[in-house]
């Protein structure tokens, strides 16, 4: 690949615009009333089990949030401590655990979720018209992807 310095500029300018927009509008959501009972990232952990369609992993939840591993296993006994979350031995190693949403945390994930899906559109839809955020969905999409292998 043949990079020019202007490449280079564009890329990191893209980037930096990127974790601006994503640094603001987290402080942003942290600000609002919605989370009551759970931290913004305690919610990211419920809303990422939320989308599973099965008992995940603790390396498979940790591929949608923004927390290390530790933290992460950390953030997950308190959830199981305060009935969130439930450990389940995996059925394909017996060594390992998976963990899932329990009643309460599923409907606690639905409640915030409801408050903070109103929040999300607001900001969008106040910067972004309808093609715009089509778009962003669709470049966001191909940069979790990554590129092809």
């Amino acid at each position: 690949m043949n990079t020019t310095r202007s490449d280079v500029r564009l890329a990191n300018e893209a980037w930096e615009a990127v974790m601006t927009s994503h640094a603001r509008l987290t402080r942003l959501f942290g600000t609002e009333k919605m989370w009551g009972e759970v931290s913004m990232r305690e919610y990211d952990v419920l809303y990422t089990l939320a989308k599973a369609a099965k008992p995940m992993r603790i390396g498979e939840v940790q591929q949608g949030v923004l927390v290390s591993q530790p933290a992460l296993s950390r953030l997950v006994d308190r959830l199981v401590e305060r009935g969130l979350l439930a450990r389940e031995t995996d059925p394909d190693d017996a060594r390992a655990v998976r963990i899932s949403l329990t009643e309460q945390g599923a409907e606690l994930q639905r409640q915030v979720g409801r408050v903070h899906a109103r929040s999300v559109t607001r900001e969008l839809s106040t910067a972004l018209t309808e093609a715009e955020m089509r778009e962003l969905r669709r470049i966001a999409g191909k940069l979790a992807a990554g590129a092809p292998k």
